[in-house]
């Protein structure tokens, strides 16, 4: 063993054929260079540069390793699998054939049912539900046919005038087939369903209650439907699946609130689909092979539980969001599942990256509830951040480096674009994921001032006074900014605020831009901030109206 003195290198130098690393250190203004590849690295120190609209800082919650909407299957897997489905391929015609003819004598049972009725604000009258039970046996056959041959079932349903309203977790388009035959119930759907052939016509006979998620109007007259058709004991009994979509069962995710508002009993019931080789969830596998699944398995497990009534506290004055705290509980206790704070926007945010070819879309997800509960943003505005983002062209990894990100914003190496990015940059690594650009362009739009810095930061820019902002005078003010931008790099930003290509910029169009982009904002601190000053106060703003 060789000695070591305390002054002698425990590992000797030995010579590598890797290149230096070599770092140019300036001040404050200045970045760090990496000599080897050029690639600017952000000062991650920089202050926060959105103190101007009253934020204290930026804070991201970790990723969530978990995805709700995975099929376990979604390819033929195995040489048993394979074997299995030739097998069944001449079983699957016959069910094929099955499904349609059922499909066909349900259809024109339901249209029997429905000719000439055109008082559909009121329940459907009694010889006219009674020639549903056809339908609703063909039902029992369609579920046959896909490989449901029995249904373990556990537990009881509640009488109507107990519990008017039903809730379920929502894993299958299997899971409104079965409800269908078991109840006949009143269901909640988008309404783009109506157009559906077959589909639409059979719901319409179930009285369905039609929202459109994104229209605020839409959503409160499904609330007051809900709460009309609940307390009237003529109309069955309304079925809603508060996660809004689909899921993989093995996590609940967030509710929605229209089975709650009401302040009616509610009855949970879940639904399982134990399996082994074939994962009947309608995650991301197509309905033509999900159905081509089903048609070629021997048989299909599914179990229906209905769990305790769960009625709201303080006689019926309890906060909906408690009750529907209280009703998941109970679901995901029965399912042995955690509970997430993933909603309809991360699917839609899931949907959107694969359109655009990501290599991972599941990273692109970021529990659109919390963050609406916190931002107050939907899930349409998300897929916008999420365009931008992408325009930026993350790597495999779904992350963004400085570089990119300037390029996305047409903005120039400074100190400002500096404090920006390091802003976004939670982890101080050199690069920035989705979820840390939505919460810190988010952040940015909540701030109270933020709105009003807007305003006035056109108001700064019309310097002519004809409420539309010119290339010249947007650089002019800018500049105050990034004092170093050229004409080429100001024309460039123009570009993202003139929407329309006139050559101008409107008012309402430049809110729009700065509503799209809100991290720009801090673009015209200088125009709105006096010098010497760090923050914008309320007084500040009066005086510069």
């Amino acid at each position: 063993m060789v000695d070591h003195d305390l002054k002698s290198p425990f590992l000797s130098s030995q010579p590598s054929d890797l290149p230096h690393l070599i770092l140019a250190v300036h001040d404050s203004d200045s970045s760090i260079e990496q000599s080897n590849n050029h690639n600017h690295i952000p000062n991650t120190s920089s202050r926060n540069p959105f103190e101007f609209i009253g934020s204290d800082g930026l804070f991201v919650p970790a990723p969530s390793t978990l995805d709700p909407f995975r099929n376990d299957t979604p390819n033929i897997e195995g040489l048993y699998e394979l074997i299995k489905i030739v097998i069944c391929l001449p079983i699957a015609i016959v069910r094929l054939v099955l499904f349609g003819v059922c499909l066909s004598i349900g259809y024109v049972a339901t249209k029997i049912a429905l000719l000439g009725w055109k008082d559909k604000h009121n329940p459907m009258p009694r010889w006219r539900s009674r020639l549903m039970w056809v339908t609703r046996g063909c039902t029992r056959c369609i579920l046959f046919s896909f490989g449901y041959h029995w249904i373990k079932r556990k537990g009881k349903l509640a009488p109507r005038e107990i519990a008017p309203i039903v809730v379920s977790n929502h894993v299958s388009y299997i899971d409104p087939i079965f409800y269908f035959f078991e109840f006949f119930p009143t269901i909640v759907a988008s309404d783009s369903h109506d157009a559906m052939p077959f589909v639409g016509t059979i719901i319409r006979a179930m009285q369905v209650i039609y929202v459109n998620r994104f229209s605020p109007s839409s959503r409160k007259h499904a609330v007051n439907e809900i709460k009309r058709k609940a307390s009237c004991g003529r109309f069955p009994r309304v079925l809603l699946f508060p996660e809004g979509t689909t899921t993989n069962g093995k996590v609940l995710i967030s509710f929605q609130l229209g089975a709650f508002i009401p302040g009616y009993a509610v009855q949970p019931v879940i639904v399982r689909y134990p399996h082994v080789h074939f994962d009947q969830s309608w995650g991301d596998v197509s309905l033509g092979m999900l159905m081509f699944r089903m048609f070629t398995q021997f048989h299909n497990f599914m179990e229906v539980e209905y769990l305790p009534i769960v009625s709201p506290l303080d006689n019926c004055k309890e906060n909906p969001a408690q009750f529907a705290k209280r009703t998941s509980h109970a679901i995901a206790s029965a399912l042995n599942v955690v509970q997430t704070n993933h909603s309809y926007g991360d699917l839609m945010l899931l949907v959107k990256a694969s359109e655009l070819k990501q290599v991972k879309p599941s990273s692109y997800m970021v529990e659109m509830a919390k963050v609406e509960s916190l931002f107050r943003i939907s899930g349409l505005e998300a897929v916008n951040f999420l365009e931008k983002f992408l325009s930026m062209n993350p790597d495999a990894s779904g992350r963004v480096k400085f570089n990119d990100f300037l390029r996305a914003f047409r903005l120039r190496t400074c100190t400002l674009s500096e404090e920006l990015f390091g802003f976004l940059d939670a982890e101080k690594n050199g690069s920035i994921t989705f979820k840390q650009f939505l919460y810190g362009s988010a952040h940015v739009m909540k701030q109270p001032l933020f709105q009003q810095s807007c305003e006035l930061a056109f108001a700064q820019c019309d310097t002519s006074g004809c409420n539309q902002i010119s290339e010249q005078e947007l650089g002019d003010t800018v500049r105050l900014a990034i004092p170093d931008y050229d004409e080429d790099e100001i024309h460039e930003l123009f570009s993202i605020f003139d929407m329309g290509g006139g050559g101008s910029v409107s008012k309402d169009n430049f809110l729009s831009c700065l509503r799209l982009n809100p991290l720009l904002i801090a673009l015209f601190k200088p125009c709105l901030v006096p010098r010497g000053s760090s923050q914008v106060d309320e007084g500040i703003l009066e005086e510069i109206v």
